[in-house]
């Protein structure tokens, strides 16, 4: 079974070599670190509103490109409700760059926690984990997924199934979140820096949804950092009015890493 993409055409461009061109636009801006990371959070919005900021956490994959060999991705719900977490019986996801392999292996050993199920109807349509797709295959050489949505899931369960697939340097763990909708610029920059502040104090019980959309995800990532003595840090922090919208009604985007 395949998962097909549902948010080509609208969310990033349908043709290849287009998308193509555009990510590789997107990472030649971007400034790449000194350090590879473990982890990163990056927005799901469309690509011109968010794919600036995302490509700063991406380009900074450039030294790991063919070492990473499993990625972990995991994105709120945000048209199904429901309990736990959800992974597919997909054997591959695709996007108009090619089809990504589903590490089953990895799905079989998340299906023994009581509170990960397989739900079809919360991947088929989610934007959240599918713009993370052609980012990861334009700058990963060859990977296979581990494709997760968070429905109502705790911090504590998020962080166990993080912890069990954690692996080491052949593991990338990317969270998908954006930050605050729908506020005037100035607004959504103050609330927005907040929000980076908290998640770099690890301060998981603070945030909120209405903080940030993913806040199930990065929570769960934010309590597994505390117990492991890590940290994170920002590297991006803009919005659609930086971008390519207007200031009146902004949503807020952030990259952080975790190195």
């Amino acid at each position: 079974m395949n998962r097909a993409p549902a948010v080509a055409g609208s969310f990033y461009p349908a043709d290849a070599a287009t998308l193509s061109h555009m990510l590789n636009g997107f990472l030649e801006h971007a400034a790449s670190g000194t350090q590879a990371p473990k982890a990163i959070i990056a927005p799901h919005a469309g690509y011109i509103y968010s794919g600036p900021i995302a490509a700063s956490a991406y380009a900074r994959l450039k030294p790991v490109r063919d070492s990473i060999s499993r990625v972990v991705l995991l994105g709120p719900s945000h048209r199904v409700a429901f309990q736990g977490l959800a992974v597919s019986a997909a054997d591959t996801f695709t996007t108009p760059l090619g089809s990504i392999a589903v590490d089953r292996k990895a799905i079989e050993q998340l299906r023994q926690l009581p509170f990960v199920g397989y739900l079809e109807q919360a991947h088929a349509l989610e934007h959240s984990l599918e713009v993370h797709l052609p980012f990861l295959q334009q700058t990963l050489s060859n990977f296979k997924l581990v494709p997760i949505v968070a429905g109502d899931a705790s911090p504590h369960q998020v962080s166990q199934v993080l912890d069990m697939l954690w692996g080491g340097d052949e593991t990338l763990i990317v969270i998908s979140s954006d930050l605050s909708h729908y506020h005037d610029y100035t607004t959504a920059q103050k609330l927005d820096r907040h929000t980076s502040d908290l998640i770099e104090a690890l301060d998981y019980h603070t945030l909120s949804s209405k903080a940030a959309c993913g806040k199930v995800p990065v929570g769960g990532l934010l309590k597994l950092l505390r117990e492991k003595s890590l940290h994170i840090k920002t590297i991006d922090l803009r919005n659609s009015g930086d971008t390519a919208g207007d200031k009146y009604r902004v949503v807020g985007y952030g990259a952080y890493v975790v190195e």
